[in-house]
């Protein structure tokens, strides 16, 4: 909380010229292009980043494929969609929990991304989104999800990643893309406003043809396991 409002004093001119356009693209996003969108959410983390003296260092942005694909990134705390959207240049729907799809910020990127929210207590419901981000990848679209489920709350250590969360690759038959996010905690759910530099490392893709023998959570294991030698390395 102290980042944000760190954040916000330090950028009041341009968050009070600025906000009413973001929420215009939010509540109206079929008005802009998905490129137009993404450049402004990325000009909007610019300046939360600068603000709240965060670095954004990124590896392997290269490594991103040019098809469809799915984001599988460990789950560190609030911060580490603005991670991904600062450092990404591809358009990305997210899959977000409902307790957190109105967390100020958030809930403007959510919808001008068309993100989808996934109630964990309702298995109807969530099979509906794992079988709408299939759907949505098979048309073009790109998305992030957090296979965790939940922020780790352990620093740069992982919680077990769910093969359920995979599902929708299979059904898209789309690469997954591992990224590591290293720090990503510590701007929003940590007490300091120290500078901190955040890392994210896009991965080798995993093509369809690799893992479509494997075990939704055989997939998860690996996909976990290439995460943490990345933590592990550049840490």
């Amino acid at each position: 909380m102290k980042r944000i409002i760190l954040m916000v004093v330090t950028n009041l001119f341009f968050v009070i010229v600025c906000w009413p356009k973001l929420c215009r693209m939010a509540a109206h996003p079929e008005r802009y292009t998905k490129e137009e969108r993404w450049k402004h959410l990325q000009f909007w983390v610019e300046r939360a980043c600068k603000g709240g003296r965060i670095v954004l260092e990124a590896h392997g942005q290269e490594k991103l494929p040019e098809e469809p694909f799915i984001l599988y990134p460990n789950h560190q705390g609030m911060f580490d969609v603005l991670a991904i959207a600062g450092t990404c240049d591809h358009f990305l729907g997210v899959v977000n929990k409902k307790e957190v799809r109105n967390f100020l910020l958030l809930k403007q990127v959510f919808q001008i991304t068309g993100s989808l929210s996934m109630d964990r207590e309702d298995i109807r419901q969530s099979l509906q989104v794992i079988n709408q981000v299939a759907e949505r990848v098979k048309g073009g679209d790109n998305f992030l999800i957090f296979a965790e489920g939940t922020r780790s709350r352990r620093g740069n250590q992982m919680l077990e990643m769910k093969g359920g969360s995979f599902k929708s690759a299979y059904k898209a038959k789309c690469p997954v893309v591992p990224t590591a996010l290293i720090n990503s905690f510590v701007p929003f759910d940590s007490h300091t406003i120290k500078p901190v530099t955040v890392k994210v490392i896009y991965l080798d893709p995993i093509p369809y043809e690799e893992y479509k023998g494997m075990k939704s959570l055989e997939l998860a294991a690996e996909v976990k396991k290439r995460i943490e030698n990345a933590i592990a390395e550049f840490s």
